[in-house]
């Protein structure tokens, strides 16, 4: 008995114990170690801010269209996203689609409600005030406020802004289905671009005031340009998988279109033609009447 318990295993207290666990890293070093995994996986799948934001917005619950809460999104937009939006529509960047670069991630109503509304006023009132500065000076001419341009102004601009993007949409819509690779655009991301673009307008229409002919016509393609230019770079990529004779049909109706609108607004409120104005019937003092004839 005394030779089994000679061999049988003892603790040995002055042994060291040996740790072959691995070692603790740090929180904010393993944290450190990971975001730039995390950047070259966003790298390599080509995503974004906007299509983070996207799918975290299609992620929300909308609520009914009849309540308040459901036309509150399209109007939850901040000063600094309109004011970003606004300088992208006058200083477009070539190569970069105004959609993806302002509109995805938040699409509003708010800038282009507002930037229709001021571009009524401002027409009819530079409209009224081109024709009183054209005729000052005439002895025959009496100054009459022109109210009635507010009401065709509005009806134009809001009918541009509201139904030539509606119209569009549904082409866009048509196209999808027959050629599955073209890039589709929401009604209220178009809406939001047609909106935007119109900004270039309002201090336009002020300098319309100017009564020379030549420097309205200047003005009037110059802003042409730039808005058209918007037009063309967002929705060129939407058409160009499409066929070719379609695709440049379709980007042409955009720019004729939008030209119609710059040059109708232009002739009509500022270049209307001369009115002759009746001489004034002065009496005299026999009883007759004497017209006068203005040269």
């Amino acid at each position: 008995m005394a030779a089994v318990d000679d061999l049988k295993f003892q603790a040995n207290p002055d042994a060291t114990t040996i740790s072959i666990d691995e070692p603790e890293i740090p929180k904010n070093q393993h944290s450190r170690l990971q975001e730039p995994r995390r950047e070259e996986d966003d790298e390599l799948l080509g995503t974004d801010d906007s299509d983070k934001t996207e799918l975290l917005a299609g992620q929300k619950k909308s609520a009914p269209f009849w309540t308040f809460e459901y036309y509150q999104t399209f109007f939850d937009v901040d000063t600094y996203q309109v004011l970003d939006r606004i300088k992208g529509s006058v200083f477009p960047v070539p190569g970069k689609n105004f959609v993806r670069l302002y509109i995805r991630s938040n699409p509003d109503l708010y800038g282009p409600f507002w930037i229709c509304a001021t571009l009524v006023f401002t027409i009819a009132v530079s409209g009224n005030l081109s024709n009183f500065f054209i005729h000052l000076g005439k002895p025959t001419y009496h100054y009459v406020p022109q109210f009635r341009k507010v009401s065709i102004a509005a009806t134009a601009i809001y009918a541009y802004a509201w139904l030539v993007p509606l119209a569009l949409w549904g082409f866009l819509m048509w196209r999808n289905s027959k050629v599955m690779n073209i890039v589709s655009y929401s009604f209220l991301e178009i809406v939001c671009v047609y909106g935007y673009s119109l900004f270039v307008y309002i201090p336009t229409a002020i300098l319309w005031i100017i009564p020379q002919k030549v420097v309205r016509w200047v003005l009037m393609i110059f802003s042409l340009c730039l808005s058209g230019s918007v037009l063309v770079m967002t929705f060129w990529p939407a058409v160009r998988d499409d066929n070719r004779r379609i695709a440049l049909a379709t980007v042409g109706t955009v720019v004729l279109l939008h030209a119609l609108l710059a040059v109708g607004c232009l002739a009509y409120f500022f270049d209307a033609p001369e009115l002759d104005f009746p001489a004034p019937i002065i009496p005299a003092h026999n009883g007759t009447t004497v017209i006068t004839k203005s040269l």
